[in-house]
């Protein structure tokens, strides 16, 4: 059960987040529902793990969140519906996180596009000897230190893990980048080394040593830097538990959307995290200071010296 406060917390950042975004699509739109109140209302969904019926019947009840979004009324699941269909998946990606980083590291993962369990599938296609396979791949690259989702490809699976080195760390500037051994190339490499200025930490594959040392490519590689890559398996831990493993939209732009709004709800609540965190560390430090000025009162200068 989230308490209230959550509920306001999440609702402030991501109503920062959204201004970016214009507020109308056109002078002539309707102006009954801006673009911010819908995608707050969309991303909050996801937050909540809601059909779209339920996000309107919360928002319904809840007259905290109905004034947060200065909402007269609450708008119909359909016109939520219009609007995910209708919103520029390049918008979405503008609201992600954008800032320079120490180390960045890329993996890629899978998510259902189904509900049904994968052995049920499977003993359901039984009689035509096929598999039901059908996912989306998602490759993303985040910030080792802060553990923000920087940027992101999404393509329908099975697909190889290379492919999208290039175009998920297109615009990220970094340090460092660590990866595993599934992006191991040379092209990966001269591509971090020259275009992105940083250095690669991507360990070499057993039968790629040989062709490495003819091209002359340089290769160092720091287990303590490489050691970073696992953090972000544990960002896709997080977006499959808190937020689910499978998509609810039918049509592959939809769904790519949709995966996107969850990411923007994980860096949101990240961000909320991180800042309890660093009130946490500043409080400990108000007491540390309040208790050793004490004892310097107590005992006095020369004392306590």
């Amino acid at each position: 059960m989230y308490q209230e406060s959550d509920i306001y917390k999440f609702l402030v950042h991501t109503r920062s987040l959204t201004s970016k975004l214009p507020k109308y699509n056109s002078k002539f739109s309707n102006k009954i529902y801006d673009n911010h109140q819908k995608l707050i209302i969309l991303i909050f969904r996801q937050r909540m793990k809601m059909t779209y019926r339920g996000i309107v019947r919360f928002f319904r009840f809840s007259g905290l969140a109905r004034a947060l979004l200065k909402l007269k009324s609450v708008p119909d699941h359909s016109t939520l519906v219009k609007f995910h269909k209708k919103i520029n998946v390049i918008n979405l990606e503008r609201l992600l996180y954008k800032k320079d980083v120490i180390t960045s590291a890329i993996d890629s993962s899978g998510f259902e596009t189904n509900h049904m369990s994968y052995h049920y599938a499977n003993a359901w296609n039984r009689q035509d000897r096929r598999k039901y396979r059908r996912y989306l791949k998602v490759s993303i690259a985040i910030d080792t230190d802060s553990q923000y989702i920087l940027s992101q490809k999404i393509r329908l699976g099975p697909r190889n893990d290379n492919i999208d080195f290039e175009s998920v760390l297109d615009g990220v500037k970094c340090k460092f980048v660590v990866a595993d051994k599934g992006y191991d190339s040379k092209s990966n490499r001269y591509f971090v080394l020259r275009k992105m200025k940083a250095y690669p930490h991507i360990p070499q594959r057993k039968w790629s040593g040989k062709n490495y040392a003819r091209s002359r490519v340089p290769i160092k590689f720091d287990e303590k830097t490489y050691h970073q890559r696992s953090k972000v398996e544990t960002v896709f831990s997080v977006l499959k538990r808190k937020y689910g493993c499978s998509v609810l939209s039918k049509s592959f732009e939809t769904q790519k959307k949709e995966v996107i709004i969850r990411m923007l709800a994980y860096n949101i609540d990240r961000k909320i995290i991180l800042s309890l965190v660093i009130r946490g560390i500043h409080q400990s430090q108000k007491r540390k200071y309040l208790y050793t000025l004490s004892l310097y009162h107590e005992k006095g200068a020369k004392g306590f010296i």
